[in-house]
């Protein structure tokens, strides 16, 4: 049985065990086999169900830990020096939430990895530094604070930091326990260093003005050429928005980093938004498919999820997972709070598995527990 649903009705698995039924589900057994009825209600939930927790991880409980990596081993030990962040219910395949992972990278001036490549896809998010640089595919991008990046499956990538430069941390996400799930996961080491296929920045330079793609554009890959998302654009556009609409009664003003050739997600398996909640902000419960990790990007405020309150400034990192009633708060009366999230919605949109529902009871808000 599970909450208000009720096993006990025709459709339902309803049989009751008896010793010959016993006898005759061992005998199964011993033939790698079993009769549906024993697993069924199991299998086949009500409704979705997550085997997840929420959870937050506090940036300033994390910081020095961090910085401490890089005097512990060096990137080329380490392969990427990274603080991943675990859920408590997901451990056996290092997930933060769902199938998605999320760590900590740090890398200092004058420090870079070796260039590989795998089949899980991965997302940066900067959180702090300068000079801090990727080189996707031949395409060197530079990044600020709050700069989203993209680093598709199967591309090289590498990442560094300018000699002149200052110590970077960034948050990384990536698919690895869904493509592990799959079976389907690899990696690969790159003989030296990439060589630059064009000019510093060209891909965001040419693909990023606003509602403008280059005539000669002939980008065939089914991810977005936009490699970089630039907070500088990114925050204006989300001020911009909020001058003529109110946005979502749950996200507030949100939008979604798109692939500026299809208006779909920026890569095949993870989608990100941002979304700003103005000041005050008070936002109501739902619950949807889809499995969410956050970043305090600007501001402070809370989320209750499934009834408990966490409470989250900048930096800090928190997880939404399927089908759990969550909602967002501004805890500032007079300065917005923006949280930078990614997700798994492209897969669970490409299969039909997306679906969401609004919390009716108490006017829509959670009772905290």
């Amino acid at each position: 049985m599970e909450g208000k649903y009720s096993d006990d009705q025709i459709g339902r698995a309803r049989v009751k065990d008896t010793p010959e039924l016993e006898a005759y589900y061992k005998e199964l057994e011993t033939l790698g086999a079993g009769a549906l009825w024993t697993v069924a209600n199991d299998i086949e939930p009500w409704e979705p169900r997550t085997s997840s927790v929420p959870m937050l991880w506090k940036y300033d409980d994390l910081r020095e830990l961090v910085l401490k990596s890089s005097e512990l081993v060096t990137p080329e030990q380490a392969g990427r020096r990274v603080v991943y962040l675990v859920n408590d219910k997901r451990k056996d395949v290092s997930a933060a939430v769902g199938w998605l992972y999320t760590g900590i990278q740090v890398t200092r001036p004058g420090e870079s990895t070796s260039a590989h490549r795998h089949k899980a896809s991965a997302l940066r998010f900067i959180m702090e530094g300068e000079g801090g640089y990727t080189v996707v595919d031949g395409n060197k991008v530079t990044f600020e604070v709050n700069d989203f990046v993209i680093t598709p499956n199967s591309a090289w990538h590498e990442h560094g930091v300018a000699e002149g430069g200052k110590t970077c941390i960034w948050q990384d996400g990536l698919d690895i326990p869904l493509v592990n799930a799959l079976e389907a996961n690899d990696y690969a080491v790159f003989d030296g260093k990439q060589p630059l296929q064009a000019p510093t920045n060209y891909l965001p330079l040419t693909y990023g003005g606003t509602g403008l793609i280059p005539p000669d554009a002939n980008w065939d890959k089914p991810y977005s050429p936009l490699f970089k998302y630039s907070w500088k654009t990114v925050y204006p556009a989300l001020l911009e928005a909020a001058k003529v609409t109110e946005g979502s009664p749950y996200d507030g003003i949100i939008m979604q980093y798109s692939n500026p050739l299809t208006g779909g997600h920026v890569m095949q398996t993870m989608g990100a938004s941002m979304q700003l909640l103005p000041a005050g902000f008070k936002g109501k419960a739902h619950k949807h498919t889809g499995s969410f990790v956050y970043q305090c990007a600007k501001g402070k405020g809370y989320s209750i999820i499934n009834g408990k309150r966490f409470d989250w400034k900048e930096r800090d990192i928190f997880c939404v997972p399927s089908w759990v009633n969550h909602e967002h708060v501004n805890l500032s009366d007079t300065e917005d709070a923006c949280l930078f999230s990614f997700n798994d919605l492209p897969v669970i949109e490409k299969l039909g598995l997306y679906q969401e529902q609004a919390f009716t009871e108490n006017n829509g808000y959670q009772i905290l527990k």
